[in-house]
């Protein structure tokens, strides 16, 4: 049964349009989206160090482990966009496949999750910002600006009000502002990366360290714990790439484009991440040396540290591919939560107005301005309540990610249960594939959990004796269910089923006789 096919109408319980700009985005425009939304320059240079601080020189290692759960839930992913091209990706498969209420949880754990990191972005491309501006004008003072509360507040406010504008209008400005801006991207980080290998095996890095092959063992990792949180912050870096499915009734034949563009993304993402991870520890070495990757005073900001010793006068492009990264990031995540919003709003587990469509531009207006009113609130509030909130808000995001992911990747495999033998494929992509993928983030979501609720996580601060992190990730999840209750009482119809229904695949002998049909 093809998308088309069925096509119907929410009254129904099926799956329906929603008044999106269909066919607006091709193959290389979702990849270029998809990439803009992990971000790889901000997430690198903030992961680096403390992936290295962790595992050492196996960081290559942590990164293709992180990346195989990527990857393998990436497929499960696909196998339901296939089925089920629909802009609420996890609300919409977790439903069909469990139910309302569990669909409703995956909805919220995509919006909370990225709702909150719009806030995230939108303060980092206020410090790379005046790091960038100290940095041409030789005067380091300009850089603390951004410690002031109230300019910082001020900037980014300003930011998230300019990526909303580009958010709110058509799908074809988000695709040129982010051709530009991940173009621009990617050219500074490969340089960056060419440069520190020639460096280094010039024998002129900081710390020049040949290059070994048992980097990319993960089993050389010292310990089991390392190997967690190595693995913790490794799938961190690869989070955003299900960008490219929010997307699926807007693009060009959205049966195959969106999963084709997920599982491009987290291919082109690794590759890149490789090639930083080795060139940046062949040139700086692992070591607490003043330009070490294991200095934890270079750690927060790897590249920064690192550019002026890289590029020398060339520095101040890393400092823009930062900036353009976090300010083209905070742009393409809109496009998740604001689709996902927008249908669950269509199918009723929302306030209607959720479902407003843009006449003019095709885009979920109401939900776009929402998540970014949202996003400016709770930064702007928690900038001037404490930055250890607002960090350690953003670490227990990391559970929020295991858990729609995961819930994602298993309601993918119990879909397609009376289709998992039909084929040696559908053994492994409908079966085997997000199974493992959806235990390995199962796991990581309670190891977190458990972890969490150690005071000294994070930022260390503590509630009740409770870690900080785990009191808001447990947070995040409690709001949820009580707005999902209240939405329960007010909007009973999705809760039952009438609007968008449980529905399992045909079974063998109904789909052999579908096809004789």
């Amino acid at each position: 049964m093809s998308a088309t096919e069925h096509d119907g109408d929410p009254v129904t319980g099926g799956i329906s349009k929603k008044g999106l700009s269909v066919g607006t985005v091709g193959l290389i425009g979702a990849i270029v989206i998809g990439i803009s939304c992990i971000a790889p320059a901000y997430t690198l240079t903030a992961a680096l160090g403390p992936t290295v601080s962790e595992v050492g020189v196996q960081v290559p290692a942590i990164i293709i482990v992180g990346f195989i759960p990527m990857l393998l839930v990436a497929f499960g992913y696909r196998e339901l966009n296939n089925r089920m091209p629909d802009s609420g990706t996890s609300f919409t498969w977790a439903t069909r496949a469990f139910g309302p209420w569990i669909g409703w949880m995956a909805g919220w754990g995509l919006v909370a999750a990225t709702i909150l990191v719009l806030s995230n972005l939108a303060g980092i491309a206020v410090d790379f910002l005046f790091l960038l501006i100290s940095q041409l004008a030789g005067v380091d003072s300009i850089a603390d600006l951004s410690t002031n509360p109230f300019i910082n507040v001020g900037v980014c406010l300003a930011f998230m009000a300019a990526a909303t504008f580009v958010s709110y209008r058509d799908m074809q400005t988000t695709q040129k502002l982010q051709y530009v801006l991940v173009g621009f991207q990617a050219v500074v980080l490969v340089l960056f990366a060419v440069t520190a290998i020639v460096e280094a095996v010039s024998g002129n890095g900081f710390d020049s360290t040949a290059f070994d092959w048992s980097w990319f063992n993960p089993f050389a990792v010292s310990s089991f714990s390392a190997f967690a949180a190595g693995l913790s912050l490794s799938i961190f870096i690869f989070w955003g790439w299900d960008v490219t499915l929010t997307m699926n009734e807007e693009t060009k034949d959205p049966d195959r484009t969106p999963g084709r563009a997920a599982t491009g993304t987290v291919l082109i993402i690794v590759s890149l991440y490789l090639l930083l991870s080795v060139a940046l520890i062949m040139f700086a070495g692992v070591g607490d040396g003043e330009y070490g990757l294991g200095n934890p005073d270079i750690q927060s900001n790897v590249f920064f540290s690192l550019s002026g010793q890289i590029l020398g006068p060339l520095a101040a492009l890393v400092s823009l591919a930062v900036l353009t990264s976090s300010a083209s990031s905070l742009q393409s995540t809109f496009v998740s939560p604001a689709r996902t919003l927008l249908a669950m709003g269509h199918y009723g587990a929302l306030p209607p107005t959720f479902a407003a469509v843009h006449p003019r531009f095709f885009t979920p207006g109401y939900a776009t301005l929402v998540s970014s009113v949202v996003a400016s609130i709770f930064y702007a509030v928690m900038r001037f309540v404490s930055e250890n909130v607002l960090w350690d808000t953003i670490t227990a995001l990391g559970m929020m990610i295991c858990f729609y992911y995961g819930l994602t990747a298993f309601a993918c495999v119990w879909y397609f249960r009376k289709q998992w033998f039909d084929s040696v494929r559908n053994v492994f992509f409908t079966f085997l594939f997000p199974l493992v993928g959806g235990a390995v983030l199962a796991v990581l979501f309670v190891t977190t959990l458990v972890d969490s609720m150690n005071p000294d996580y994070g930022s260390g601060s503590s509630v009740f004796g409770l870690g900080l992190v785990f009191v808001l990730g447990v947070g995040v999840i409690l709001i949820g269910v009580v707005v999902m209750i209240w939405q329960a009482v007010r909007r009973p119809d999705f809760f039952r089923g009438k609007t968008l229904s449980m529905d399992a695949p045909p079974s063998a002998r109904r789909r052999a006789a579908m096809a004789q049909d």
